[in-house]
């Protein structure tokens, strides 16, 4: 219940701190000066859009000052036309801006984060102070009490308390220790307590920090498959609409009139999709910001992007669907073994067993007589210790003679040579119908007895689960437990289906097998034997305080370090799909209204019979052109707030959420603008600005 509660408060948190952002004068004045550097051609180039409408304002601009000169009658219209196209451009660059420069402010943030480090490296000849920007990889250094980590590395002795607030925004220290798959630490973060060494596993300009200021920035930020798509499609449509209107002028004169370059040029500016291509950079920059504000880093804008595509979501069951805190809870011994025997063999067999689950078995043992930790707890004899692996699920001790093991029942099973005892089956059965995990104590051929390891389903997670089938996405929970304990965690919390006694080698199996049958599959990690199924995933999510080999791995970082930000990741690239999706609708649905307004302006004179197209009845040509060029530029204003904080995802079906988009952004983007253009209208004729 605490852990529900802390989510959503930090998803408050989230969300006041996005509000407060949007429009903070810090990042609109900036906004509006890049906005004015943007209008670079060779910058408007890597949008075809946005190009033609400068190149449009700047033949207008010419046209205008000609006539202003010449002393034309059209000059203070074609002015007014010059002026609000220019404006367009500049709005269309100010969303980009904006977008931009929210992710400039926490660069510069994370900039003040890395200055001015210094490293403890240890060499041959003892310990010495260098600047943090001279360690390179496989550099060892000492961090104690009050240090600022100076690189990305790997603990490699020690433990200690580690404030991540720097990178993360979360006051809660953190613990980092040798072994095991919490040994990631970050550069620019503090150490609270205690001493560690750490080896260097990034070259300066290559660590975590210097990739998330790059990609914040959007320096590094490539764009995605389907923005290229969008980007062909709009430049394709650009390209028709000019060779359309060029083509207007002949049919004019044949008609016998003309057509002033300014009204050619303010259809073809009305006509082409603006609104979606002045948004479009931003819905993207957005998008990843959206997942920096939730403390999730892309290293990959396509990352985000598949996100929204995701069929299939891989969850390791603890701490994603459970709690993640199995603890032995109970020791129940063979028949003819006795306690004592069943708590040491137990306790030895786990000395060696950096997991959760295999501390609480030793700390179990001590409550209950076993051998202490601290100590040899072989009579001083010479132990060889057999560390706990993913893949053989075991962990164990070589002592006098004699073998003990402690492990998965069916990895037992195997080791000992023979099936388990009846009486010992029937506990491990009993306590994975029960939802728990039992683990089997051995020693050389003989099973002593099993563990209980119990751990609790997040309340809720049936509720998330049943979102996300809503959404038409498949989940599998992954889990090394057996398969009558998965069976019973998964009908617990509702998944699909379950990968149980799972090796890092299954489980990329399994993940290639789902690809391999069309769909697009996420998955969570956060350690080294994660790494190979987080390399083929299509969307990786790890675990900040993973290793550093799983987050080389994934294409996403969890600065929380909360499995369950895969399902937000979901979302989020679901609700960038869902906005550049929405904007476009509107932005062609547009169009029809701005014909109506345009082209009957056009030939009034010339073609009566096109006056029953002014169904607007717009008081003159030259109002109703200057009305549209005017709606064309605020409806991008209009919009940065949509395009930047996105369209409200809910967790329907696809034609449910096609029908809804049809509905309000097609609907409404044909609807809004007769509204609009005849109240810009009314308000140009009474100002008489024409």
């Amino acid at each position: 219940m605490e852990e529900k509660v802390e989510g959503k408060a930090r998803s408050e948190r989230h969300r006041r701190r996005r509000r407060s952002r949007l429009w903070a004068p810090e990042i609109l004045v900036p906004a509006a000066l890049a906005s004015l550097g943007k209008l670079d051609p060779r910058w408007q180039a890597r949008n075809p859009v946005m190009l033609v409408v400068e190149v449009g304002a700047l033949v207008t601009t010419l046209t205008a000052l000609t006539g202003l000169v010449h002393h034309a009658s059209d000059g203070p219209f074609t002015a007014q036309v010059a002026l609000w196209l220019w404006f367009t451009v500049l709005f269309a660059n100010f969303a980009e801006a904006m977008a931009e420069g929210r992710g400039k402010a926490q660069a510069a943030s994370l900039r003040r984060t890395r200055s001015e480090l210094v490293a403890r490296r240890l060499s041959a000849g003892g310990e010495e102070r260098v600047p943090a920007l001279w360690l390179r990889r496989g550099d060892r250094v000492v961090c104690e009490a009050g240090d600022v980590i100076p690189g990305d590395g790997t603990v490699i002795e020690g433990i200690a308390s580690v404030d991540e607030s720097a990178i993360t925004g979360e006051s809660e220290p953190v613990i980092r220790e040798a072994g095991g798959d919490r040994s990631s630490v970050t550069a620019g973060t503090r150490v609270r307590s205690d001493r560690i060494v750490v080896e260097i596993t990034a070259n300066p300009g290559e660590t975590f920090l210097d990739r998330m200021i790059g990609l914040v920035e959007s320096a590094s930020r490539r764009k995605t498959p389907n923005e290229i798509a969008l980007n062909i499609l709009l430049a394709a449509l650009t390209i028709i609409f000019v060779l359309a209107v060029a083509t207007l002028e002949p049919f004019a004169r044949y008609a016998g009139t003309s057509v002033p370059i300014t009204v050619l040029i303010a259809l073809l500016v009305c006509l082409i999709p603006t609104t979606i291509g002045a948004l479009l950079s931003a819905v993207g920059i957005a998008g990843i910001d959206r997942l920096l504000q939730r403390n999730l880093v892309a290293l990959s804008g396509r990352a985000v992007e598949a996100a929204g595509d995701v069929d299939t979501l891989l969850l390791d069951k603890t701490g994603t669907l459970t709690f993640g805190n199995r603890q032995a809870s109970e020791l129940l011994p063979a028949a003819g073994v006795t306690m004592e025997r069943l708590v040491r063999a137990a306790a030895l067999s786990s000395l060696a067993d950096e997991t959760p689950e295999g501390r609480s078995i030793v700390t179990l043992a001590r409550r209950l007589g076993g051998p202490d930790p601290e100590g040899d707890g072989g009579d001083g004899k010479e132990m060889t210790f057999v560390p706990f692996s993913a893949t053989t699920r075991m962990s164990g001790v070589d002592l006098d003679g004699h073998r003990i093991r402690k492990g998965a029942a069916d990895r037992i099973a195997a080791w000992v040579g023979h099936p388990l005892p009846a009486d010992v089956q029937a506990t491990v059965d009993a306590i994975a119908r029960a939802g728990g995990t039992p683990l089997v104590v051995a020693e050389d051929d003989q099973v002593l007895g099993t563990v209980d390891l119990r751990d609790i389903v997040k309340p809720g997670i049936r509720e998330r689960f049943a979102e996300l089938r809503r959404m038409g996405i498949r989940t599998v929970m992954i889990t090394g437990d057996n398969r009558l304990t998965a069976a019973t965690i998964a009908r617990e919390a509702g998944v699909d289906d379950f990968l149980a006694e799972a090796t890092p080698e299954e489980k990329l199996e399994l993940i290639r097998r789902e690809q391999a049958e069309g769909r697009m599959v996420a998955m969570s990690g956060d350690g080294t034997n994660d790494a190979p199924a987080l390399a083929q995933a299509d969307v990786a999510v790890a675990m900040n305080s993973g290793t550093q080999a799983a987050k080389e791995a994934a294409n996403l970082v969890d600065l929380d370090s909360d499995p369950t930000k895969l399902i937000e990741v979901v979302a989020a690239g679901k609700q960038m799909l869902i906005t550049r999706g929405a904007l476009t609708t509107f932005s062609i649905a547009n169009d029809v209204a701005k014909y109506f307004a345009i082209l009957p302006a056009m030939f009034s004179g010339s073609l009566p019979a096109l006056g029953a197209l002014n169904v607007m009845r717009l008081a003159s040509p030259s109002s109703a052109v200057l009305s549209a060029v005017i709606f064309n530029a605020l409806v991008i204003v209009a919009l940065i707030p949509l395009a930047l904080r996105g369209v409200r995802y809910r967790p329907v079906g696809a034609a449910s959420l096609l029908r809804r988009n049809l509905l309000v952004y097609g609907l409404g983007g044909i609807v809004a603008p007769f509204i609009g253009i005849k109240l810009i209208d009314l308000l140009v004729t009474a100002a008489h600005l024409v």
